[in-house]
């Protein structure tokens, strides 16, 4: 075997050894039709992965919040029909619909195309990427970013920034973004923050920090703002929840006050320990049964 032989040999098997580990592209472009997908990121290529099983939220599922499914609802709608719309920030603590609102226009509006593309914070360096290989697409896209919070020495959240309001080149009209965060102005807010604002003929100047991070969270059109449940609410969304289940609970003493130590238990009253616990009695019932 001469040396050339003995060397392809040997870079077969390393290549062998490492074919494994070497991440798979698609071979052929995304079919959009209405549906769930991933932005899967690596190194500097990126591909849409759809989500066979989304999750099936509808609308009437979420729970005393009213206002807020009205608003999105109607951004939505003026979007499927090609109007204005605005792209959409969702605040408020943690269990109280945001996530989940959003889920449920998939379920509203997938049969009429709408495609919800989530996208990782850590990939957010891709949106301008991402928005040059939707915008020539059949279909309406809204860009999913769950949980956002940036650190106050993280840069990537100026890429988000460019690309909601100061990019040279407009956002296309098929695109929007709802976004959800524990925070309203996504950033860390700190009392050093207020130290250098100025109060100049009684005009407050803010201070360069505050603005830049206000700036961001200005950029959404729509803000929506979530609050945590009253006692009377959280019983209320229980008892949704416990039905949709196939329980017949109404007015049952013992049910709401084992709801709510599971509520006191886990220090929140949100609509995430409501639909836990619902899942949790339920399948206690059912398991009796059998």
């Amino acid at each position: 075997m001469s040396d050339t032989e003995k060397i392809i040999k040997r870079l077969d098997v390393i290549l062998d050894r490492i074919e494994p580990f070497i991440p798979t592209f698609p071979s052929t472009a995304t079919d959009f039709n209405g549906g769930a997908y991933y932005w899967k990121s690596y190194g500097q290529r990126g591909y849409f992965q759809k989500i066979e099983r989304p999750t099936n939220y509808c609308l009437e599922d979420l729970q005393c919040i009213d206002r807020q499914k009205e608003l999105i609802d109607r951004n939505t709608q003026q979007f499927m029909a090609n109007l204005p719309s605005n792209n959409v920030l969702l605040w408020g603590p943690k269990g109280t619909g945001k996530s989940s609102l959003i889920k449920a226009l998939l379920s509203e509006y997938q049969e009429k195309g709408l495609n919800l593309i989530e996208v990782e914070r850590e990939d957010l360096r891709d949106l301008r990427t991402i928005i040059e290989q939707l915008s020539n697409k059949e279909g309406h896209f809204i860009l999913y970013c769950d949980d956002l919070s940036f650190e106050a020495d993280d840069a990537s959240y100026k890429a988000l920034k460019v690309v909601l309001d100061g990019s040279l080149s407009n956002t296309s009209e098929n695109i929007l973004i709802y976004a959800t965060s524990n925070r309203r102005h996504l950033l860390p807010e700190y009392m050093s923050d207020n130290v250098a604002s100025k109060n100049i003929n009684n005009e407050l100047h803010l201070n360069e920090t505050i603005e830049e991070k206000i700036s961001l969270s200005e950029r959404f059109g729509i803000w929506l703002s979530f609050h945590p449940f009253n006692q009377d609410q959280y019983i209320k969304i229980v008892n949704y929840w416990l039905k949709k289940l196939g329980n017949d609970t109404d007015n049952n003493d013992a049910v709401i006050k084992k709801s709510l130590k599971w509520a006191l238990e886990r220090g929140s009253r949100s609509g995430r320990s409501a639909w836990q616990f619902a899942k949790d009695w339920t399948g206690q019932q059912q398991l009796k049964k059998k």
